[in-house]
């Protein structure tokens, strides 16, 4: 049975469309990817502006992550940080050497991602 859709369909014209639909699907994807720079850009610079970079420097006091050392293992409600340690050198892409109070230097370097800073 007949359609209007199918009555009125001309298939020269169809094909001119489709023609022209594929010439301008690269300029569509080429919009998309600017709209999506321009996003990622946005995103970036809203994190840039409110992120605040921590570094140690030598002499600084922290906390060691207990989850990453497993040195005292307390279950659910043992501590979650120990320490004070004494920051003793800085290395490269945010790695710390510590030394406990005692004096004795840890024997492995640590990540910032593992220290909190000790407020004196």
């Amino acid at each position: 049975m007949p359609t209007y859709r199918t009555a009125v369909m001309d298939a020269v014209h169809n094909n001119e469309e489709l023609r022209l639909n594929l010439d301008l699907l690269e300029e569509r994807r080429e919009r998309a990817a600017i709209r999506e720079a321009r996003a990622k850009l946005k995103m970036t610079k809203y994190y840039n502006d409110r992120f605040r970079g921590v570094t140690f420097i030598p002499g600084d006091f922290v906390y060691r992550s207990n989850e990453a050392s497993h040195a005292i293992d307390g279950g659910k409600l043992g501590p979650k940080w120990e320490g004070p340690y004494e920051v003793t050198k800085a290395l490269r892409d945010g790695a710390y050497r510590l030394r406990s109070m005692d004096g004795t230097v840890l024997p492995q370097t640590w990540n910032i991602a593992n220290l909190k800073k000790r407020y004196l």
